[in-house]
């Protein structure tokens, strides 16, 4: 099962455009999805809700998440990531880190359009939160590429025993 590289990981995690879904957990205990924009910069992936979105309320509660960034062309490169968020900046401090908003939207939309959509959502406030890499747990993976084997690809425990591929014993 080919997974990424540490530089792998983080270029793929640079590129524009990658969206990043968050699963955060609601105060009846089901599960929340979302699609979200990101930003990942010195080990750290930043996000930032919407003051009436029902995810952050969610956070507020209860920090735990799994985010989940992958793509749909070739190679399928994927990162799961779970671990704990925090708040690094409550409603109100939206001015202490607008210029990182802006490089989030940059991600997404070329520069003339994210300084519009920062323009234009200004008023309304955000929390932003971030999650440390190395404090998580982070999986990787994709399909093999050029001079990789492709036979036996995926982890073991997908392999019933004794069948093709499976290196363990029936």
């Amino acid at each position: 099962m080919p997974a990424l590289t540490r530089a792998e990981r983080d270029a793929f995690l640079t590129e524009r455009g990658v969206v990043m879904r968050i699963a955060v957990v609601r105060p009846d205990g089901s599960p929340l999805v979302t699609p979200i924009w990101f930003l990942f910069e010195d080990g750290w992936i930043y996000f930032t809700p919407r003051e009436q979105s029902e995810w952050f309320a969610c956070l507020r509660e209860d920090p735990r998440v799994a985010l989940c960034i992958d793509e749909q062309p070739l190679p399928y490169r994927k990162v799961i990531v779970e671990g704990s968020v925090e708040l690094a900046f409550d409603l109100g401090a939206d001015d202490e880190w607008r210029d990182l908003y802006r490089r989030i939207a940059k991600r997404y939309v070329a520069d003339e359009g994210a300084e519009a959509y920062v323009a234009n959502t200004i008023e309304q406030p955000r929390g932003l939160y971030r999650l440390k890499l190395d404090d998580a747990t982070v999986k990787t993976w994709r399909m093999p590429v050029a001079g990789e084997p492709a036979d036996g690809m995926w982890h073991q425990r997908y392999y019933r025993p004794g069948t093709k591929y499976s290196q363990r014993d029936a």
